[in-house]
């Protein structure tokens, strides 16, 4: 263990964040999503999972390292219900308010269909794939620059 890191953020987490850079794209999804398919896609190459944690957990850990990216409108997507995309379920605004906390801001979340989120995901980074059983716990978050002091 180390000092400042939430104990749920495995040191495979840990690493997958340090490698992401400014722009790329998270992504964290419940035990529904098909993580495994799309992650050989993804530019990590394989899933990572993080058991224990329901979405918003996670996010709430990964946030405390991940800044989102400022340079855009909507640095946080996440999958439209199928036949109901004005549809709504408990993990959204639970994301909401995680997302919203992190930043200290409101964070505008993009809705995406469920194929276009699958075509964005294959895009990401990675996929961290958490305990949660859903549905519809699937979101893309866009890292951000961290404002460090020069060495």
């Amino acid at each position: 263990m180390l000092k400042g890191i939430d104990q749920r953020l495995s040191a495979e987490i840990v690493h997958v964040l340090m490698l992401m850079g400014h722009g790329d794209d998270l992504v964290i999804c419940d035990v529904n999503h098909p993580a495994v398919t799309i992650a050989k896609e993804t530019t990590y190459g394989k899933l990572v999972d993080m058991p224990g944690c329901d979405i918003p957990t996670a996010a709430r850990a990964i946030l405390t390292l991940m800044p989102l990216d400022t340079f855009v409108e909507r640095p946080v997507s996440r999958m439209q219900m199928v036949g109901n995309p004005d549809g709504t379920t408990p993990v959204f605004g639970r994301m909401q308010a995680v997302v919203d906390a992190a930043e200290g801001r409101h964070v505008p979340m993009e809705p995406l269909e469920r194929f276009a989120f699958y075509a964005a995901a294959k895009k990401s980074f990675a996929i961290i794939r958490t305990a949660d059983s859903g549905p519809y716990g699937c979101f893309i978050l866009k890292k951000g620059v961290v404002d460090l002091t020069p060495l």
